[in-house]
């Protein structure tokens, strides 16, 4: 993109006090197993399994990231963290961490517990502290597994994405798409992986926040326009990033489906 991000960078942060998320504890844990568990056991989950990765390529070594997936089973986090060859960490409802050995599991490869009770701004907070610690964020926009028995499987996205990425605006937003893992494990019926069943696992270009709020086909937005927003009453100035965030994640999950989600 040629446009320059630096006015527009600086007309968005006169809206910050509607977009900014304020992590929950201004970072994670350190998690010195989970490079240990990564290194013995995706080799094996990659080895095991018939994996089909394309594009992880497009995922930074180092800096904030989102990883944005379409959910089918219970092994598509296990998935995306084997083949994207980088730590992911992902929220996980509280259920996760209940069994005494499962719990250390979640804390060793530093999954972050929720409590669906807080609500989604707590869940936004906790995903948050990811992205301020500059780590990867594991996110399944739909909100939950879908449970849809006929195809188009994919949910509409909700907002949340969205608003992570506006609040960490140079932070790479990568569309995955997932594929046959509902066949590899169905939720239903499956107490284990069929790992003879092949799966895709489909990584998309990435972009940031500022670079979709400036792109003609994205949020087609400039500097200008933005400063007008900011001089609107309060319900307007929500209504009009609200508009925003639904676009941008009207998008992503096209890109889900244009990767191969089902």
């Amino acid at each position: 993109m040629d446009k320059q991000l630096d006015p527009v960078e600086h007309a968005w942060q006169l809206l910050e006090k509607h977009w900014k998320i304020q992590p929950r504890n201004g970072g994670i844990s350190y998690t010195p197993g989970y490079s240990m568990i990564r290194f013995i056991f995706s080799p094996i989950i990659r080895g095991l399994a018939r994996i089909k990765a394309s594009g992880a390529e497009y995922i930074p070594g180092h800096g904030p990231t989102i990883l944005a997936a379409n959910h089918l089973s219970h092994v598509d986090p296990i998935l995306v963290i084997a083949s994207s060859r980088r730590k992911v960490h992902y929220l996980a409802k509280d259920a996760h961490f209940k069994n005494f050995f499962l719990r250390l599991f979640m804390n060793l490869t530093g999954q972050i517990e929720t409590h669906r009770e807080e609500g989604g701004d707590e869940a936004l907070a906790a995903a948050a502290d990811v992205l301020e610690d500059n780590a990867a964020l594991g996110i399944f926009p739909e909100g939950t597994r879908s449970k849809r028995t006929e195809k188009p499987y994919l949910l509409p996205g909700k907002t949340g994405i969205a608003r992570l990425a506006a609040s960490f605006p140079t932070a790479k937003v990568i569309p995955i798409a997932l594929v046959g893992t509902r066949e590899m494990m169905s939720p239903q019926k499956d107490k284990f992986p069929k790992f003879w069943r092949s799966v895709e696992v489909n990584y998309g270009r990435s972009i940031t926040w500022f670079e979709w709020l400036v792109d003609d086909n994205g949020g087609a937005m400039t500097a200008s326009k933005i400063t007008q927003i900011s001089k609107l009453e309060e319900h307007e100035i929500k209504t009009e990033i609200a508009k925003l965030y639904r676009k941008f994640t009207d998008q992503l999950m096209q890109s889900m489906t244009s990767l191969g989600a089902p």
